[in-house]
């Protein structure tokens, strides 16, 4: 799937027409029109915005195809995440302090085979 095939996909899971579109995200619908049909290739801004107006988009796939690996990593991390702590404590302990400053998941996006998606957020 490339670029322009990810622009449709997500209008069509939106169910929005190319002018819709552009008025969603907030760009000329000629702007959307020259990108579908090839002619000019996407802006960083226009990448942005798509992001913006649709947080459940990863980036990294919009961009290249392919789901943040970290977004995977963090998954592991997080499903493992208490006995991970307690095991490094034991078995650095002079690298404990460093424990005190994880950072937090707030958000996983999951991208499958069949172009569905699904989002989980660690805040309710």
């Amino acid at each position: 799937m490339d670029l322009v095939e990810r622009f449709r996909y997500i209008m069509k899971i939106n169910q929005l027409t190319a002018s819709a579109f552009a008025q969603e995200i907030g760009v000329q619908a000629s702007s959307v029109s020259h990108v579908l049909s090839g002619r000019n290739k996407p802006s960083l801004e226009f990448i942005q915005k798509i992001v913006n107006r649709y947080p459940k988009v990863d980036a990294t796939w919009l961009i290249n195809g392919k789901p943040s690996s970290k977004i995977l990593v963090e998954k592991q991390v997080e499903e493992k995440e208490p006995a991970m702590k307690e095991e490094r404590i034991r078995e650095h302990p002079e690298k404990s302090p460093e424990l005190k400053e994880e950072k937090v998941i707030e958000r996983i996006l999951v991208f499958y085979s069949d172009k569905t998606f699904e989002e989980y957020n660690s805040m309710p």
